[in-house]
């Protein structure tokens, strides 16, 4: 095992620790027995396989948002507009389903979804890379506000021509069952999204490390002066790596419209991004770790509202649990740093004196 994992492992696990003790301390304070309570957490998560199986449910827009952090941060680029991508993903997959929905069979119609959101989204995640390239603006900046621009799209369109047929909600009409996305286990809210999710953490992995493209992205990362010397367009590495990466994060926005809500909700699941963001962090933006990053967080989810209930302490514990781990875990990114600085700096040192 080399030093770099065994940080990895060590810090992450340490910091899903200190994010657990911490949030029980705060059940300390509401007169609950934190051992208790994690103990439902935990055991509760294998009592029925429609609980256990909505671990996998919660992880898979995860997934695909921690992707569209972790691509660009290869590049040493920093997307942190996943959220709104996100959001054009959902609309383009509502909107789309309920134009297509009587006039072709479900599958179909799921195919062209699914095109229609990986070509919406990643025209809406390049433009950052656009602009990034011809006008070196900075990537942090423009992907942030754009979240705001998409966020307040998507309000416009459900409260005018996707507003469902009563026009009381803004929301739109329920899909048909013939465009939810098929379930994976029957007796479960397990859809095939999840699997969909898998192979695009897989294929951005191999992407990475096992393709030409994926040596060009590694080296702009490294030191983008350098790799324009050996020949590398940037500009261009720039806009694939967003384009793609607004793909993946619309695809989340696909997988909880069709396999989840089946319908699209003014304001749902407003934290996806930036939950995505903490997975990939503990993940070190790595495709494969972000996988079990975000089934952890899925166990967070469904053991802490199982545990809300069980333990009668507020559901708000859930999203407090999570932000201690988020917290703890964006600090053994800063731990590792720092070790890996260290290190380097005693390799030198030791070489000099050679």
């Amino acid at each position: 095992m080399n030093e770099e994992f065994r940080d990895l492992i060590l810090t992450t696990v340490l910091a899903v620790l200190l994010g657990l003790i911490l949030s029980g301390l705060m059940l300390l304070f509401l007169d609950k027995d934190p051992i208790e309570a994690f103990t439902i957490l935990f055991t509760s998560l294998f009592r029925d396989k429609y609980t256990f199986g909505d671990i996998f449910v919660k992880a898979t827009p995860l997934i695909f948002t921690g992707l569209a952090f972790a691509l660009p941060y290869k590049a040493n680029l920093f997307n942190i507009g996943a959220q709104g991508q996100f959001y054009i993903g959902a609309v383009i997959s509502a909107a789309a389903s309920l134009a297509l929905q009587e006039k072709m069979p479900g599958f179909l119609v799921l195919v062209i979804v699914f095109v229609l959101v990986v070509i919406g989204g990643g025209l809406w995640g390049g433009f950052v890379g656009l602009v990034k390239a011809r006008y070196k603006t900075n990537e942090f900046l423009v992907s942030m506000m754009s979240t705001y621009v998409a966020l307040n799209f998507m309000d416009y369109l459900l409260r005018t021509v996707l507003k469902e047929t009563k026009g009381e909600y803004p929301q739109t009409n329920p899909l048909n069952k013939t465009v939810w996305l098929p379930k994976l286990i029957s007796g479960t809210r397990l859809h095939w999204g999840f699997v969909l999710a898998i192979l695009a953490a897989v294929g951005i992995w191999i992407l990475l490390y096992k393709t030409p493209l994926g040596f060009r992205i590694r080296a702009v990362g490294f030191n983008s002066e350098a790799a324009k010397l050996a020949g590398i367009n940037a500009s261009k590495i720039y806009l694939t790596v967003f384009f793609l990466s607004g793909a993946l994060a619309a695809l989340a926005g696909f997988s909880e419209v069709n396999g989840m809500q089946h319908m699209l909700v003014q304001g749902f699941n407003p934290n996806v991004g930036s939950e995505g963001l903490g997975i990939a962090i503990l993940a070190n933006a790595n495709p494969l770790g972000i996988i079990f990053a975000a089934i952890l967080f899925g166990i967070l989810r469904v053991g802490g509202l199982v545990m809300s209930q069980m333990a009668n302490v507020p559901s708000s514990i859930i999203e407090l649990m999570q932000g201690f781990v988020m917290i703890f875990v964006i600090l053994s990114y800063a731990v590792r740093s720092k070790l890996a600085s260290d290190r380097e700096k005693n390799r030198l040192r030791k070489g000099a004196e050679k």
